[in-house]
């Protein structure tokens, strides 16, 4: 192969690596892709100390090596985040894995009135949600959630005429709200 190629072929396995680490990052891929960075690697090194004497393919080598050292930054960084238990992902993941299992503890205790229990249930997830999303949760407070939801269930149950109004806890654009769903039975 000439240079063009290995040049073209090196930018396709640069794309590819990225993805794959994306992939592993996101939890798609079980392990990191080490055996594609090294053969990534070795083929930059091919290239390292040759003159290459066309200017656009040396600039576009130059960029390739740029931008998988940048990338290789960017990993071992996430990498040693991942370690230390402070990767965003994870902890938002682990956060919501915890709110889940305490759901379930929670319903297998005796559950009280509905009406004090809807608003102690929307108050909780809502605290969880701002936790997991690393939101201050010191001026939330179960009196403001309470305040919140009677004030917009009238207009609710008007607007979409229904007899009730339940509240879910959604996270949108990494901020937890609140959401109304009509009961009609």
């Amino acid at each position: 192969m000439g240079v063009a190629e290995d040049i073209a072929k090196l930018e396709l396995d640069v794309r590819e690596l990225v993805i794959k680490y994306e992939q592993y990052f996101f939890g798609i891929e079980k392990r990191e892709p080490l055996r594609q960075l090294e053969a990534v690697e070795r083929a930059v090194r091919r290239y390292q100390n040759v003159s290459i004497p066309n200017t656009s393919q040396r600039f576009k080598y130059d960029s390739l090596v740029a931008t998988l050292s940048v990338h290789k930054q960017k990993w071992t960084r996430t990498n040693r985040l991942i370690e230390e238990g402070k990767f965003q992902r994870d902890r938002f993941r682990m956060s919501l894995h915890q709110a889940e299992k305490g759901e379930k503890q929670s319903k297998t205790n005796a559950p009280p009135p509905p009406q004090e229990s809807q608003i102690d249930n929307v108050f909780q997830q809502y605290v969880n949600a701002r936790l997991a999303c690393n939101l201050p949760v010191e001026n939330i407070t179960k009196e403001k959630v309470a305040e919140a939801i009677n004030r917009q269930k009238p207009a609710l149950m008007q607007k979409y005429g229904c007899r009730d109004v339940d509240f879910v806890v959604v996270i949108e654009g990494g901020k937890p709200s609140l959401k109304a769903r009509p009961k009609t039975t």
